[in-house]
């Protein structure tokens, strides 16, 4: 069985999207929101990966 997630779904989603609209830098956003910016840089990722998508925002 997994591990619990530390963060919620909905809070990943609004993170993600607040990535790809603002046109920030990944380590930004996460240091203003207190999240490490490896996890937030692996959810925009995974984010790609779902989507479809062939372009990584770094």
């Amino acid at each position: 069985m997994p591990a619990p997630r530390k963060y919620p779904d909905e809070l990943r989603e609004r993170v993600v999207r607040e990535v790809r609209t603002s046109g920030r830098p990944v380590a930004h956003v996460a240091k203003d929101l207190g999240i490490h910016k490896e996890a937030l840089r692996g959810w925009v990722r995974q984010a790609e990966a779902d989507k479809g998508g062939t372009g990584l925002i770094c």
